[in-house]
């Protein structure tokens, strides 16, 4: 029955043509129960609406949803590729109809594509919708469905930059770390490597071996989104942000003298390598990365407003990425004693980040405050390269006003013309970083940290590296974004 027709019932049940002594009530309520059904099913239609517009692709990708093995059964796996086409991950079909899924460049694009063997991680989880989806047009679909074969899933096409991705594997090495590239202005995600890696293509033969209690390299772990660091001294960029904030008619007057050391209270903080750097402006201080400035800083500072400003900036907060992340923290309290403000303010303490927020935060500054949300996924295409879907930016959030932006890129241009991230100075471009040092476990090595963009001016590129025990930022990590940005303008 219609819903045009069943009103009509309705409204005669309504009409007074009861003979006399009728039971009035009982018609009465199956008018009410007539209403509800018609409600029931009006809400039914909204719903299922809804679901298509909102919830399906959710609801479907979800890994609890044993609807998944059905798409599996109807379509081949699509492809992964990068913005330039380059295939990152195929589904290859023999002749017997067995499907195996191929990752042309093995571990090179491991942690960011994933694996779809042994559960999903990566981009092979994020767009399992899209690569089980299927548009190719109507009578190949009919045709393929009508002789039981398999149509051919939808092709992911992904933010990712071939070139940079290899240039900064190529620039990691063997070493343990991470490396992010970044769009500012847009939030694409250009390269996102971790090492050590693994090769998807052996997943399951050496699983085993991969997930054994023995095993401490940690090769599925993505650095680049699951790795904590101490940040050392690229922590100092929200010092300063707060410094700034405490004292904006006075900032550019302040002065330090470091003798190499500082000593406050009984404690005692050394710069790197016990290097004295003299009579210090703010400007200086931070150029030369002064430990020193910085913990006396950091002492001063109110703790609850360095605090509210750490979560601004997306300390103890979730992170706007789809990808798997472990949240960054800040733990220093009101109430924290001389020793953790003196380490908080050189980056040290308990304060702990991933190598994406690192890039969040140096792509924030270099968009004017603006934090746009990274993202992974350009586009959609069928088998036949029709675009069937397309992915904008959208814009986070203002983790800073643009006059505090203005401020840290002039304070990080320094950095790279006078200062610890020199390594990176070209006539092709002016760069703005930030490097650091970060002790972690006495004995052992600091991680060296990277974060920066460029051109300056006008930014169109930040990166966020990190060599685990590569010693100091400057000399570890700064020559891996040289090579990222000499690549990038090079072209």
């Amino acid at each position: 029955m219609t819903i045009r027709n069943l009103w009509k019932n309705l409204k005669k049940k309504e009409e007074p043509d009861r003979a006399p002594g009728a039971d009035r009530g009982t018609d009465r309520t199956m008018v009410n129960l007539a209403y509800l059904v018609v409600a029931v099913f009006i809400a039914m239609i909204v719903y299922e609406g809804w679901f298509l517009a909102v919830r399906r692709e959710d609801t479907i990708n979800n890994s609890y949803n044993a609807r998944l093995d059905g798409f599996a059964e109807r379509v081949v796996r699509g492809k992964i590729a990068a913005s330039d086409g380059t295939v990152l991950a195929e589904t290859l079909v023999s002749e017997d109809g067995a499907e195996t899924r191929s990752y042309p460049y093995g571990s090179l694009y491991a942690h960011v594509v994933g694996y779809s063997t042994m559960g999903r991680t990566g981009l092979e989880d994020l767009a399992h919708f899209y690569l089980l989806s299927s548009h190719v047009n109507l009578v190949e679909h009919t045709l393929r469905e009508l002789m039981g074969e398999k149509n051919m899933g939808d092709t992911v096409v992904t933010t990712l930059d071939a070139g940079l991705q290899q240039t900064a594997s190529d620039a990691l090495g063997d070493r343990r770390g991470a490396v992010v590239v970044l769009e500012p202005d847009t939030g694409k995600v250009l390269a996102m490597v971790s090492k050590p890696g693994f090769d998807p293509n052996t997943l399951a033969e050496n699983w085993n071996s991969l997930v054994s209690p023995d095993n401490t390299s940690a090769q599925l772990l993505n650095r680049a989104t699951q790795g904590l660091y101490p940040p050392g001294s690229t922590f100092k960029t929200a010092v300063l942000l707060e410094y700034i904030r405490e004292h904006p008619d006075d900032y550019n007057d302040f002065q330090f003298d470091c003798d190499g050391y500082y000593e406050d209270g009984g404690y005692t903080i050394q710069c790197y390598h016990g290097n004295a750097h003299g009579t210090q402006t703010l400007k200086e201080a931070f150029a030369n990365s002064c430990n020193g400035a910085f913990a006396y800083i950091g002492s001063q500072l109110d703790a609850g407003r360095m605090a509210e400003t750490a979560k601004q900036l997306l300390f103890n907060c979730d992170m706007p990425i789809a990808l798997p992340y472990t949240g960054s923290s800040f733990a220093m309290e009101k109430d924290a004693d001389q020793w953790e403000r003196l380490q908080t303010g050189i980056g040290q303490g308990k304060t702990q980040i991933t190598p994406l927020h690192n890039a969040l935060l140096a792509a924030a500054a270099a968009n004017g405050g603006t934090l746009m949300k990274p993202y992974l996924i350009d586009h959609i295409e069928n088998a036949g390269g029709d675009r069937i879907r397309s992915f904008q930016p959208a814009a986070y959030g203002s983790l800073m006003t643009a006059e505090e932006a203005a401020v840290l890129t002039e304070m990080m241009t320094e950095v790279v013309q006078s200062g610890t991230a020199s390594a990176v100075k070209s006539d092709l471009y002016t760069a703005a970083a930030k490097t650091g040092s970060a002790e972690f476990e006495a004995g052992r090595d600091t991680h060296a940290w990277f974060i920066g963009f460029a051109p300056a001016e006008d930014p169109e590129l930040a990166v966020s590296v990190i060599v685990e025990e590569g010693g100091s930022g400057g000399g570890a990590a700064a020559p891996i974004a040289r090579q990222l940005f000499d690549t990038y303008f090079s072209r």
